[in-house]
C-alpha cells in the first residue's frame, strides 16, 4: 500500500511497521501452510517481529483447524445452576466459582434451559434480599453451537451476536459442554488474566481467611511457610506435583481433592500440567502427605 493512501497513514506507526513486515513475509508466496509457517519462523529469526507476534500468527492459523469440541469445558465440569435453585444457593455458587455467567439446567446437566448472569442475581439480592425469587425469571437465551464448529467461525459468531458463552451440543442436541469467547481468544493470544490470576511476584492470593488462589508452580517450601503445613519437598517440588499425586492422575479444571484440612480445586490446567489452584481451609484435621488415588 502506498504512503498516499490516507488509511495507511492513519494507522499507528507500530501497527503499520508490523503489517509491512508481514507483507514482506507473504511476498515469498508460500504454497501451503507448512511453507507459510517456515517463512514466519524465518522472519522471526530476522527480527521482523517478536516471539509474541509469531505465537499469535500461529494461533490464528491454528483456530481455523480447531473445533469447539477441542476446547470446550466438558458437561461434567460445567459450573451450573439448577432452574429451581433458591437465591442463596445460587449466590453461593457464584461466590465459590468466581464466574460471571452460568448455564441453568433442567432435570439433568445435558438439558440447558438458559444462561444467568451473576450481576442479575446480585441486583435482586440488593433490591429484595428477602423477597420472592424465581431463577427462571432471569434466564437469558443460551446460544447453541455444534461440536464440529470451527473456532474461527465461532469467534465471528461471538462478535456478531455479542455473546460471551455458548453451549456446545452433541449430535443428539444435548449439551456436551460449554465454550466462552475467552477460551477461543486464548488459543490465539495465550492465557488471559482473570479474577483468579495472581501477580507474578505473589504466588498466593488471599481472598478470605479460608479461601486462597495458589499458583501450581509455588514451591512446597513457600506453601508450607504460608499455610503452616509440613509437606515434604523430597517427593514434590511444587504444589502442582503434590496435588497431581493426590489425584493419581493429571486432573482437569473443576476437579477437587482433600489433603488433610485443605481442599484443592483445579482452576486452570492443560493437557500437560496444572496452572492454578483454589485452596480452601476446612475446619479440623491436620494436613498430611497424600496417598495416590486408586
Amino acid at each position: 500500500m502506498s504512503s498516499s493512501d490516507p488509511t495507511h497513514n492513519d494507522r499507528p506507526t507500530g501497527l503499520r511497521n508490523w503489517l509491512d513486515n508481514l507483507r514482506q513475509v507473504l511476498a515469498g508466496e508460500p504454497r501451503d501452510r507448512e511453507e507459510l509457517l517456515e517463512l514466519l519462523q524465518d522472519a522471526r529469526e530476522r527480527n521482523l517481529f517478536d516471539v509474541e507476534a509469531l505465537a499469535m500468527l500461529e494461533g490464528v492459523l491454528q483456530v481455523a483447524d480447531m473445533q469447539a469440541r477441542d476446547i470446550m469445558i466438558p458437561r461434567a465440569q460445567m459450573v451450573v445452576l439448577e432452574k429451581d435453585a433458591e437465591l442463596r444457593v445460587a449466590l453461593g455458587t457464584v461466590v465459590d466459582s468466581g464466574h460471571s455467567r452460568f448455564p441453568v439446567v433442567g432435570e439433568s446437566r445435558d438439558q440447558v434451559v438458559g444462561i444467568v448472569l451473576a450481576k442479575d442475581l446480585l441486583e435482586h439480592f440488593l433490591e429484595s434480599p428477602e423477597g420472592q425469587f424465581n431463577l427462571r425469571e432471569y434466564l437469558r437465551p443460551a446460544p447453541v453451537v455444534p461440536e464440529s464448529m470451527r473456532l474461527n467461525v465461532l469467534l465471528k459468531n461471538f462478535r456478531v451476536s455479542r455473546n460471551h458463552m455458548a453451549i456446545v451440543a452433541d449430535e443428539y442436541g444435548n449439551a456436551a459442554g460449554l465454550v466462552t469467547i475467552e477460551d477461543v481468544l486464548e488459543q490465539i493470544v495465550g492465557d488471559i488474566d482473570d479474577e483468579y490470576d495472581v501477580d507474578d511476584e505473589a504466588r498466593i492470593l488471599k481472598h478470605t481467611d479460608k479461601r486462597y488462589t495458589v499458583k501450581a508452580l509455588t514451591p512446597i517450601g513457600d506453601f508450607n511457610e504460608y499455610f503452616g503445613t509440613a509437606f515434604s519437598d523430597a517427593d514434590y517440588a511444587t504444589v502442582g506435583g503434590l496435588v497431581t499425586h493426590a489425584f493419581g492422575h493429571l486432573p482437569k479444571r473443576g476437579e477437587k481433592t482433600l489433603i488433610g484440612n485443605l481442599r484443592f480445586k483445579v482452576l486452570r490446567a492443560d493437557s500437560r500440567r496444572l496452572h492454578l489452584l483454589e485452596v480452601l481451609r476446612k475446619d479440623g484435621g491436620a494436613p498430611a502427605v497424600p496417598e495416590p488415588a486408586a
